[in-house]
């Protein structure tokens, strides 16, 4: 189900896959979804198309706080759920221990759970029967007008924008159609199911799964949620409901390494936020790297991977810069605004208030991790909320600042927990916080890009080791390079690159001390000179280095 090379290679789900199977007659549609917290969005789009879940456990693991999260999204929207434990042809599968989870956590009857193996196949055909028995059918009618929900869609160079789509209503087949509430109409070249490759078909009933090849070169006349239906009953249908939007909570921005490609990257980024909803971008400059993207994200991860898909896909070379939430900032004026990006941070002078955007974090770990756990916890300004006995393990809730746990806070903690601690986190609201943007300048010019916001109490311990990572790997030039960490105004941390010098005087032989003097004079002026219109190159590695700060 995992088609993507990233995928394969991470050993993740990144995108929702459907697939399509027949049981005994029983034709079954079955959505893979990611288990990620970042790829939350996919999950509830998923579940919104669905009738049933199947709610997998793994029997080393035990329930993860995603389960939990992704449970409740379930519940809410009135779904039959089967409870499954997977994978118990381990050795360290502790079958009895997980039952016992689920039946604590989600109060499920014991004799609904269902152990089964997925490698070896143990259990499988008691968990088709489970799903024919538990799960309802769809509930749409084939005499009625045709309504398709799009849950999500990708760009191909000769079909144009693929559909995929969920039948609610009626019988779909290669008649005109209409995309609501774009108004786009269009017959489609091709329908099909997913088995798990797409198949062509001549027609798709309601309750089917499948995607449609609109033929639209256009991706924005194509959005996640919008309904399908025929041109000559587009006036008299009601819309589905749709989904609700997704809001970025990090933002970064791309530059193209070079100029020229800035066209081929907005290209590109419109090709993938076709596939992937939660994208959000609009154009953005700056004067040391031009013209580029601002991008908002889900998570880190999403960032992560979106860059690496633009890198291999379209074979871009590109600059990201440090990532940021964004901020409620009041000023003095009263009036309000939100910073997406350290550099629309105004003037600290005319600043009443920051607010930072809060999340209400799950952990579960194993009891003897609970110490480390917690310790990172505390040291991210964390707050303690709660904490609860699961078994073998704890569940604890803290008030994390969404700033803490974009950078590296999921690493950290599997880190610490050797693996076996999980995390679940929900934006709650903004607070005020003590926040100042940290500026970062090269040979006496600001670099926007490495510009990032801090917790006042932080600044200084962060802007020393960030001034310490440039010296790294800022090149070295024939002038000195001062790099400076300053709040405002004032610079609170500093780091010198010295010159590479040329030994002048070498090929003097003796005589007299005024001709060596003379050529070191000559050369500080040509120095001096260098240092006024010098420029110093930067490249990836200094913005990386902001970035693993």
């Amino acid at each position: 189900m995992d088609s993507n090379p990233i995928e394969k290679e991470r050993g993740i789900t990144i995108k929702l896959a459907p697939v399509r199977m027949e049981y005994h007659g029983t034709i079954l549609n079955l959505i893979d979804t990611p288990g990620h917290v970042d790829f939350g969005y996919e999950v509830s789009r998923s579940l919104a198309a669905c009738e049933g879940a199947l709610l997998v456990v793994d029997a080393t693991q035990g329930v993860q706080a995603q389960t939990l999260s992704n449970y409740e999204k379930a519940k809410e929207l009135g779904l039959d759920i089967i409870p499954v434990i997977n994978k118990i042809d381990l050795p360290s599968a502790d079958v009895d221990a997980a039952k016992l989870e689920l039946m604590e956590l989600f109060g499920v009857e014991e004799q609904k759970i269902v152990a089964v193996s997925a490698k070896t196949g143990q259990n499988t055909e008691a968990l088709m029967e489970a799903v024919t028995k538990y799960i309802r059918p769809p509930q749409g009618k084939k005499d009625a007008p045709l309504r398709a929900l799009v849950f999500t869609s990708q760009f191909d160079q000769h079909k144009g924008v693929i559909a995929y789509i969920r039948v609610i209503d009626g019988v779909l087949d290669k008649q005109k159609l209409q995309l609501m509430a774009t108004k786009a109409n269009f017959l489609p070249i091709e329908l099909g199911v997913f088995t798990p490759h797409m198949t062509p078909t001549d027609r798709l009933e309601a309750g089917e799964v499948g995607y449609i090849c609109t033929g639209l070169k256009e991706v924005s006349q194509v959005t996640v949620g919008d309904t399908i239906t025929t041109t000559s009953a587009a006036d008299h249908v009601t819309r589905l409901p749709g989904y609700k939007e997704p809001l970025p909570m990090v933002y970064m921005e791309f530059y193209p390494i070079d100029g020229d490609d800035f066209v081929l990257l907005q290209d590109a980024m419109a090709k993938l936020s076709l596939h992937d909803a939660a994208l959000r971008f609009s154009g953005t400059h700056s004067p040391a790297l031009g013209n580029g993207l601002r991008v908002g994200f889900l998570g880190i991860l999403h960032a992560e991977i979106v860059r690496e898909r633009l890198e291999r896909e379209f074979n871009l070379e590109l600059i990201a810069t440090s990532p940021s939430v964004t901020y409620e900032v009041e000023r003095t004026d009263g009036t309000e605004m939100v910073v997406k990006t350290p550099a629309e941070m105004p003037d600290p002078a005319t600043i009443r208030q920051i607010k930072e955007p809060m999340t209400h974090a799950i952990l579960f770990t194993p009891k003897s991790y609970l110490g480390a756990v917690m310790q990172l916890a505390e040291d991210h300004r964390g707050k303690l909320l709660s904490m609860q006995d699961v078994g073998t393990r704890v569940r604890i809730e803290y008030e994390l600042p969404l700033a803490e746990i974009i950078v590296h806070f999921h690493d950290h903690l599997k880190s610490v927990s050797s693996g076996f601690a999980s995390l679940e986190y929900d934006v709650t609201g903004y607070v005020p916080v003590d926040a100042v943007k940290l500026n970062i300048i090269v040979q006496h010019e600001q670099i926007d890009a490495l510009s990032v916001i801090v917790v006042r109490e932080n600044a200084e311990k962060i802007g020393r080791a960030l001034v310490k990572r440039l010296k790294e790997v800022v090149p070295r030039q024939q002038f000195e390079v001062p790099i400076q960490a300053a709040i405002g105004g004032k610079v609170i941390a500093r780091e010198t690159i010295k010159a590479y010098r040329k030994d002048v005087t070498a090929h003097l032989y003796g005589g007299d001390v005024t001709r060596r003097q003379k050529l070191l004079k000559k050369q500080a002026k040509g120095k001096k000179r260098m240092k006024e219109i010098g420029k110093v190159q930067l490249n990836q590695e200094a913005f990386m280095a902001v970035l693993e700060r």
